[in-house]
């Protein structure tokens, strides 16, 4: 295959596959490990994937979002690591909106069950964790549900949603960075986490590290929005430092 070829396939490895590995490449494709690392570096410059140490993962745009089911197996104990660290936060709320993905369905399942509280979710994952919960009375909200990510959007999501004032709001995201706040690709999305923005009191960022300075296609809040952001000891000090500066406290785990 030509140059252009082989760089279409490795994206589309690395979009099936949630990341890429220079080694794995090199071999699958019959190349040089140095022939892989210029076409990511290519694919970078494009803004289609995000090079990492050994390899690289897709960046999530309006024409692809990786799937719940890719999201569940990468970087798993960090993510755990920022849930339980997250759900810390929780502070005297009464009402808590999750968030849908994987990130805020583990912070759902690290909130405490020995007290009472509201958990108001678009997202039947994280609906499903807590309907267990005796003393967490669970607020479902209605919608088209999106089949990539099992969880609701479109006005019936935000009608209901706007109805509420909720005490904390735990929020995720596609991207976030310094210039272009949070960001996420489908705009029906994007409608459903702005309008928990506006109902909430008080707002976390929930994500790994690997979402920072990543820019998806719509913006819904901006950094200086939110009282805490917790992520993982990848994103360096330094950087931290500097989304500090924008107001949140930045919490590394």
């Amino acid at each position: 295959m030509d140059t252009d070829e082989r760089r279409r396939e490795i994206l589309e490895i690395a979009r099936r596959d949630g990341a890429v590995d220079v080694n794995a490449l090199a071999s699958k494709l019959a190349v040089a490990k140095e022939t892989v690392r210029r076409d990511l570096h290519a694919l970078e410059e494009h803004g289609l994937v995000r090079r990492t140490h050994g390899g690289a993962y897709p960046v999530e745009s309006a024409g692809f979002e990786t799937t719940l089911a890719v999201r569940t197996t990468r970087l798993v104990p960090q993510k755990s690591r920022i849930a339980a660290a997250a759900a810390d936060l929780l502070g005297d709320a009464e009402t808590v909106f999750v968030d849908e993905g994987f990130t805020p369905q583990l912070v759902a399942e690290a909130l405490p069950r020995d007290r009472a509280l509201t958990v108001v979710t678009a997202s039947l994952a994280v609906a499903t964790a807590l309907a267990d919960a005796e003393k967490i009375a669970v607020l479902l909200l209605g919608g088209r549900v999106r089949g990539s990510t099992m969880a609701t959007v479109d006005h019936w999501t935000t009608r209901m949603l706007s109805e509420f004032v909720i005490d904390l709001a735990y929020v995720g995201a596609n991207g976030i960075s310094r210039e272009y706040g949070l960001t996420t690709p489908d705009p029906a999305v994007s409608e459903v986490k702005a309008q928990a923005m506006r109902s909430s009191r008080r707002r976390v960022f929930a994500g790994i590290h690997t979402k920072f300075g990543a820019v998806s296609f719509c913006r819904f809040a901006e950094v200086a929005d939110f009282e805490s952001i917790v992520t993982d000891a990848g994103l360096p000090s330094a950087e931290a430092q500097r989304y500090s500066l924008l107001g949140p406290q930045v919490i590394r785990v």
